[in-house]
């Protein structure tokens, strides 16, 4: 009987195959059939969608492209990770120091009827509550999803102040740029005032490396750069990139589009060097910020992922072409 050696890397395959539930091919001179990894299977080409209990995953090419997070213990649904085309690392973070409460990107606000509905603290305080997620099936492409969310904001022993209604559709524009598109529809359940609210509305928190904090580039379509000079000031978008150093030194980067048909068009931005953004008007306010009960206002923002710079992405021509739609 001839005992036949294995190589290092047959053993490997061997190993490969009973872990995936194969047999174990019998110890002769028979060769292993090699199995490629490389290539997603056939049904995750492309850009897919998966419901999976109060999140929704999308997935381009089986890695994951971005999550909406929705779980009803949260303090409010939010996007955690939106990856950068070129590095698939998130360009956003879910906690980061200093404020580690801000998770991604997300709609919230405080103070609001006397609730608090944006920072930690009991759900008692304030929450944002989903009550259900659904992916729009009919206009599911294999380069583009949609997905509606409806949410109750809620507090203990107080009347709930609103409710809103989401639609986001998450495209893959090219291999370098992906756009989530959103739109709020937020309807007041009792007469709501506003006075001033830092923590308000559409947020991100962008991730570390490409703050300026850590080297990153804070940039609005009017040539603002910093804090300095985006803060209060109104721009059709802002946002920010950099080197991700951990990454290949790719240069990607996260801006978010204000529509001009937005209530408080043109709006004044909320921006902070350690990646936290907002086109928010409440920081901003002259006199009180009211919607009766039963009014609704319709919110609408564009989200764009993208290699490169802000001039190599072409961010004025997205927002160009959106606002033309």
């Amino acid at each position: 009987m001839t005992v036949r050696s294995w190589s290092r890397r047959e053993l490997i395959r061997i190993g490969v195959v009973v872990g995936a539930g194969g047999a174990l091919p019998a110890l002769t001179g028979r060769r292993v059939a090699a199995v490629d990894f490389t290539a997603p299977v056939s049904e995750a080409k492309d850009l897919s969608a998966y419901n999976n209990h109060g999140q929704i995953i999308l997935r381009y090419n089986d890695q994951v492209a971005a999550a909406y997070r929705a779980n009803p213990a949260q303090k409010y649904p939010y996007f955690y990770p939106l990856a950068g085309p070129l590095s698939g690392a998130s360009l956003t973070t879910e906690s980061a120091l200093p404020y580690p409460h801000h998770r991604g990107l997300w709609l919230g606000c405080d103070p609001l009827a006397g609730g608090n509905y944006w920072s930690d603290g009991p759900l008692s305080e304030g929450q944002i509550r989903s009550t259900g997620i659904e992916i729009v099936g009919d206009r599911q492409t294999p380069k583009s999803v949609v997905f509606t969310d409806r949410c109750e904001w809620i507090r203990a022993n107080a009347p709930t102040p609103c409710s809103d209604v989401r639609r986001f559709s998450f495209a893959v524009w090219d291999e370098r740029v992906r756009i989530l598109d959103v739109s709020v529809r937020l309807t007041a359940a009792i007469d709501l005032e506003i006075q001033r609210a830092k923590h308000s509305f559409f947020a991100m928190r962008c991730a570390p490396d490409i703050s300026p904090m850590y080297g990153g580039v804070l940039m609005n379509s009017e040539g603002g750069v910093g804090a300095e000079g985006t803060y209060g000031k109104p721009a059709s978008w802002c946002g920010y990139h950099g080197s991700r150093a951990t990454h290949g030194k790719v240069v990607e980067g996260i801006a978010i589009m204000d529509h001009p048909k937005n209530p408080w068009a043109p709006c004044p931005w909320f921006t902070r060097e350690y990646g936290h953004l907002s086109p928010s008007p409440f920081n901003f306010l002259k006199k009180p910020w009211t919607l009766a009960a039963g009014e609704s206002i319709d919110l609408r923002y564009r989200v764009v992922l993208h290699a490169g710079d802000p001039k190599e992405a072409d961010l004025d021509g997205l927002y160009d072409q959106w606002v033309r739609e």
